[in-house]
């Protein structure tokens, strides 16, 4: 599909007071506006959308807005999701979704808040495996999403979850006892109402898992040209 206008950055601080998210982080709304306001700073969007980032943002090339799950969780920021009228939810062999942290390409600011630049699908890789996709993000100097990265884009543009074009989000694993990655890989699609999810939640958001070998060709794999807070800014060549 051809990206709708994406929203900017104040207007996705506005749409996340509008969903209670400053109540769920135990902030007021103008305190989660601020937040946003100092992220707004052109210094610091060029810094995410430089060059080749620029030219592959969706829209007019503003970033994403992202919630951090220190913040609100990911399992809850789930449950704002809305497709049909259905809210979002988490498969139920997933409880250890909080244990899937950022991968050790992936450097998540620390803030609440902070901007995920040149977000895109990567419909392009629909049918790859997670394992092949994540070496060919790192060789055209882009990073996976994360789960919570995911689920923020979603938030503000929940038409990005397509029939047959939904996405990964590997960005986010989880390591076991012996420091060897979960063969899980987070993902984000369209329920269809089956075995446990219930056919309640036919045609609602998920957040489910799929495994790091297997093809799908149906998801592909969203990624970011750089992340910044408010802080700090990353650029595509000091994340890979």
């Amino acid at each position: 599909m051809t990206p709708p206008d994406h929203p900017s950055v104040s207007a996705q601080a506005d749409r996340l007071v509008e969903l209670g998210v400053p109540e769920l982080g135990g902030i007021t709304a103008g305190r989660l506006r601020e937040h946003a306001a100092a992220l707004e700073d052109a210094a610091l969007e060029d810094a995410v959308l430089d060059g080749a980032a620029r030219a592959a943002a969706p829209g007019p090339g503003r970033p994403v807005l992202a919630v951090h799950p220190s913040f609100v969780s990911t399992a809850r920021l789930a449950t704002l999701l809305r497709r049909g009228g259905r809210a979002g939810f988490v498969v139920v062999d997933m409880s250890d979704l909080a244990e899937f942290t950022p991968t050790d390409d992936v450097r998540v600011p620390d803030a609440p808040l902070y901007l995920a630049g040149g977000v895109t699908r990567d419909d392009d890789m629909l049918g790859w495996t997670p394992t092949d996709a994540h070496a060919e993000l790192a060789r055209r100097g882009r990073t996976p999403l994360t789960i919570s990265e995911g689920v923020s884009w979603l938030l503000q543009q929940p038409e990005m979850l397509e029939p047959g074009r939904c996405f990964m989000c590997i960005g986010s694993r989880k390591r076991k006892a012996d420091g060897a990655l979960d063969a899980r890989t987070p993902a984000l699609w369209i329920s269809g109402g089956t075995g446990r999810d219930g056919r309640e939640n036919k045609g609602a958001p998920k957040v489910g898992w799929c495994w790091a070998n297997n093809h799908h060709t149906w998801l592909g794999f969203a990624s970011t040209a750089g992340r910044v807070g408010r802080d700090s800014a990353q650029s595509p060549a000091t994340e890979t």
